[in-house]
């Protein structure tokens, strides 16, 4: 992978990790239209650890007062009751799913999930779920509201995002929507979320930076320095946006995708392999 390659794949996962438009997707459809090599799952999985880094600033007084009270509350039951602390059993809960399918399907997700004709379906697919959600909820419920039936299932919808073209903040932005939530509790709650699942599935696909078919340590790192800078940016746009706007651009932009690579791949303009 080139220096180049490197910067432009950084970019692009900063931009998408947090729209709900599948960062792991792009990663895969921006170098087939560029004609450059598929980078792999173990290159976006790592690289996704600069975004997360990303997160983890952005929120760090959250996450700070969450860790602590939730570390509070393993040696004292009386303390779970507190709002911060149910706030990180909430994380840990929603996190089990993603953590579950993600072992199970391991090899599915390295091969066949990268075929960009599911990736297209599930673009347009995902996308019009997004709609259905913003048609359907009633954007009542804030934080304060958060149960655990309900980080269930948003974890469970977190796993979905293990497909490339679903993306992990559309789908549980989407499940927050249909839950009754307001848009940025939804995006604040996902963006939460995605800090142990990202982490956990970074380290663990690190091992495989260094192989015969990856792209090197070099590319790897400085595309995730720059999704980190632009992914920090992209937080913070998105949050503001989500106060006063709905999603529905999103929609037609996930949808106007998918339709474009069916079109691509039915003239063999690009390889859906």
């Amino acid at each position: 992978m080139s220096i180049l390659e490197a910067i432009v794949l950084g970019i692009v996962q900063g931009l998408t990790e947090f729209l709900p438009i599948s960062s792991s997707g792009h990663l895969r459809i921006v170098p087939a239209l560029a004609g450059w090599e598929d980078p792999g799952t173990a290159f976006t999985a790592v690289v996704q650890l600069g975004t997360v880094v990303a997160v983890v600033l952005y929120f760090r007084r959250d996450l700070w007062r969450i860790a602590l009270a939730w570390l509070r509350s393993l040696v004292d039951r009386e303390r779970r009751a507190e709002p911060d602390a149910r706030m990180g059993w909430y994380l840990v809960v929603a996190t089990i799913p993603i953590g579950i399918f993600g072992l199970v399907f391991k090899d599915q997700i390295e091969s066949g999930a990268r075929d960009l004709r599911l990736i297209a379906s599930t673009l347009i697919v995902l996308g019009l779920v997004l709609l259905a959600s913003e048609k359907v909820g009633s954007r009542r419920k804030t934080f304060e509201d958060l149960d655990v039936r309900d980080g269930v299932t948003i974890g469970l919808a977190q796993s979905l995002a293990l497909v490339p073209g679903v993306s992990r903040s559309g789908s549980t932005i989407s499940a927050g929507l249909f839950l009754g939530y307001d848009r940025e509790t939804a995006a604040r709650f996902s963006f939460l979320l995605s800090v142990p699942a990202v982490v956990f599935s970074g380290l663990y696909e690190l091992k495989d930076i260094g192989g015969a078919d990856a792209p090197g340590l070099l590319p790897t790192v400085l595309a995730a320095v720059v999704s980190f800078v632009v992914g920090y940016a992209a937080i913070a746009w998105l949050l503001r946006w989500l106060t006063s706007h709905s999603t529905f651009v999103f929609v037609v932009y996930r949808v106007g995708l998918g339709l474009l690579l069916f079109g691509l791949l039915a003239g063999n303009v690009i390889d859906a392999r």
